[in-house]
């Protein structure tokens, strides 16, 4: 049998590295990740011995054993098992995106922030999937000997977390998964603790494996209780027991933002489990990012990550679904079809959303902290053809140009002025950008509440939706302006008439707008640009290009203010001497600073800015 040394993937020797020099103070944790993978591997086989009896295991269990007098600790399982190619892929390197710059920045946190190092090593931990290394915090090497369950023979790796590892082709490896640990010397001012010690051993399994479902074994005794979590009353099940589950079930260091208890009974009875995080994954607006919640069946495991049983809008949340009528060899593409699955969909999205309205009348620091988390994956919801539009509306919060606190839907309303029949709003990248644009000056002047949506998917929800208690929603940027004006500020049809003729003027020698027109709307700017009523905006105009789709050229109405000096005195001009270049360039300058003022990008911004600095040479 021959022996191949290979070398971990660069971003696993990193965190090899930082493993090795005790960097983080919770060195338990790495107790709880193999018990954790051991679990899964015993998941994995029950699921495959469902279609194939010749991978069922006898007595399902997990075994701890400790040896004092060669400091080694061993956690054995007989469950799915490794082929070599499963041992390289899965532990010689890291798979998911972004590990680099999160170990950069642990490394500079740990730096600056002696204190959260325990809390940043469990965010890697939980987010890339990697909590075998933890294993390094503690060990001065580590031997894995590993044979799938129906292959003839197993693999043994080893390695001292120097940057390279061994692997070897083993004949007579018992299926299933063994991880013996040589441990280093304790050390408890390092929080080193003596991981051979019986009491240590039983704490931590306690704490952190007691809702395993399969018996954790050292010699005679069975360390958990293996019951169900979410099968147990209420009464009996401790705050702390469901947020060590939560973390189980999410790897995820933080404690969960609010748990949710489901169980329905008569025809068709299934209990669930959920929870809402703390704060959002790193990969929540990721396409290939895995999310869902965990599937039983009469406390079977059937699959992890069950996309079907929550729309895509609530898929940041966690937890177990334990159905007593579905079949054991369920399939993704029969959940599907499922009636009984989209009965549970409906009603656990349902239930999450009423948790989060009640967490808005009675926790406002809970809501906000899941608004600002979840709020944009929420809206995704308007987009759908979903029973969930009202529901989500109804917890809505949006920022406005009244105080600097969000704002419900429904507050809104309760503050609109006599005769309002329109939720205005305006959307943009940012809020300062939305707040500084000229199209919200007017409505600032006469006190009209505007909203301001600033998440990408506030470009879409709005038209999808259309309106709410029966209110539209209308955009201060698209369409013409219906507030009404005072007399100095009504556009008569004698001052329409007196700016006829640079209307026209303007809409000729701007190739870049679809027309030309005053306007109420502005009160201290010259001029801003709008879209037409059922139009497309500018960001949304990027969000498109952004995504490859090609768009015809989208002209705009350019809106003149006749009050200010510039637009004025431009009228007077063009009237002595329409033909005067310099008209021209002033009018380039006007929609110039127009497109600007809103965010927008110029075609063309090395002439602006030879056209601003000749002008303003000539003013000196």
């Amino acid at each position: 049998m021959t022996t191949e040394t290979l070398e971990f993937q660069a971003e696993a020797r990193q965190l090899l590295q930082l493993m090795v020099h005790s960097i983080y103070s919770n060195k338990d944790i790495f107790l709880r990740e193999l018990i954790s993978n051991a679990s899964d591997a015993l998941d994995k086989r029950r699921l495959a011995g469902l279609t194939d009896d010749r991978l069922r295991a006898e007595d399902p269990h997990i075994a701890v054993e400790a040896d004092k007098d060669a400091r080694t600790l061993t956690v054995r399982d007989n469950g799915i098992g490794m082929t070599r190619d499963d041992v390289v892929g899965l532990i010689g390197t890291i798979a998911r995106s972004g590990t680099a710059e999160t170990l950069r920045r642990m490394k500079e946190r740990a730096k600056e922030k002696e204190g959260e190092k325990n809390a940043e090593s469990a965010e890697l931990i939980g987010q890339f999937g990697v909590g075998f290394y933890s294993v390094f915090m503690v060990a001065d090497k580590v031997t894995l000997l590993t044979r799938r369950a129906g292959e003839e023979t197993g693999v043994r790796w080893e390695s001292d977390g120097g940057g390279t590892y061994t692997v070897e082709t083993v004949e007579d490896a018992p299926e299933g998964t063994s991880v013996t640990v040589h441990l280093r010397p304790a050390d408890e001012e390092d929080a080193l603790h003596d991981y051979v010690d019986e009491w240590k051993i039983r704490e931590i399994v306690k704490r952190y494996s007691d809702f395993i479902a399969f018996p954790i074994r050292m010699g005679d005794d069975t360390l958990n209780s293996m019951k169900a979590l979410w099968a147990r009353p209420r009464s009996e099940v401790a705050d702390e027991e469901y947020r060590e589950f939560y973390r189980h079930i999410s790897h995820d260091w933080t404690d969960p933002l609010e748990t949710i208890r489901m169980r329905a009974e008569g025809t068709f009875e299934y209990e669930a489990l959920l929870f809402l995080p703390a704060r959002a994954p790193h990969d929540l607006f990721q396409r290939d990012a895995r999310h869902g919640i965990q599937l039983y069946v009469k406390r079977v495991f059937i699959m992890d990550d069950t996309r079907e049983l929550l729309p895509s809008h609530l898929r940041f949340v966690k937890g177990v679904v334990d159905a007593a009528d579905l079949s054991l060899n369920i399939s993704r593409e029969i959940l599907q079809q499922d009636r009984h699955i989209q009965l549970i969909r409906r009603r656990l999205a349902k239930k999450v959303l009423s948790t989060v309205k009640d967490l808005m009348t009675n926790d406002a620091d809970k809501y906000r902290t899941f608004w600002r988390e979840f709020g944009p994956a929420v809206k995704e919801g308007l987009l759908d053809a979903s029973e969930d539009h009202r529901a989500i509306l109804d917890i809505a919060s949006f920022a406005t140009t009244v105080g600097d606190e969000p704002t419900s839907l429904a507050d809104y309303i309760s503050r609109m002025k006599d005769g309002q029949d329109k939720l205005y709003f305006m959307t943009g990248e940012s809020r300062a950008q939305v707040e500084n644009s000229p199209h919200l000056e007017a409505f600032k002047a006469k006190e009209y509440e505007v909203l301001l949506l600033t998440d990408p998917v506030d470009e879409i929800w709005v038209d999808a939706v259309g309106a709410y208690d029966g209110k539209e929603f209308q955009s201060v940027a698209r369409g013409a302006v219906d507030l009404p004006a005072g007399e100095d500020e009504e556009l008569s049809e004698e001052k329409s008439g007196t700016y006829a003729g640079l209307l026209t003027w303007l809409g000729e020698t701007l190739d870049d707008v679809k027309d030309v027109r005053l306007t109420t709307r502005l009160t201290s700017s010259p001029a801003c640009l709008v879209s037409d009523a059922d139009g497309i905006s500018p960001a949304l105009e990027k969000m498109y290009k952004a995504m490859g789709q090609e768009l015809p050229p989208v002209k705009r109405i350019l809106e003149l203010n006749p009050g200010h000096p510039l637009v004025s005195g431009l009228r007077a001009a063009h009237e002595e001497r329409a033909d005067a270049p310099e008209l021209t360039e002033t009018a380039e300058l006007l929609y110039g600073t127009a497109l600007l003022a809103e965010g927008g990008d110029l075609a063309d911004p090395a002439r602006f800015a030879k056209l601003l600095a000749d002008r303003l040479a000539r003013s000196i």
